[in-house]
């Protein structure tokens, strides 16, 4: 039979044990910026094709270049979304 002092938990060495919901967070917070990053690339390329291959009606041209601004404003809404959280979850680590 075993008992509940078998299953004690690994030894530290003298750390502190981590906190596993900074941890997920912070993996999750770096998994938005890639998923923003994503969608900002394919806006632009989106944009690129429209203005370099379908340049026969100034329609498509605009529609384009809306794209190309689309994508930059979204790769910078992710990134201003990525460095605000992850300063707050270094306070919340430091503090």
């Amino acid at each position: 039979m075993s008992s509940q002092s078998d299953q004690s938990s690994p030894p530290t060495n003298g750390q502190p044990a981590p906190n596993l919901a900074l941890i997920r967070t912070d993996l999750a917070n770096e998994r938005t910026l890639l998923a923003y990053g994503r969608s900002g690339l394919m806006l632009v390329a989106t944009g690129v094709s429209l203005v370099k291959f379908l340049d026969v009606s100034f329609d498509f041209v605009l529609m384009g270049w809306g794209l190309i601004a689309s994508g930059a404003i979204v790769g910078s809404i992710g990134t201003y979304r990525f460095t605000s959280l992850k300063q707050r979850l270094n306070a919340v680590r430091e503090g």
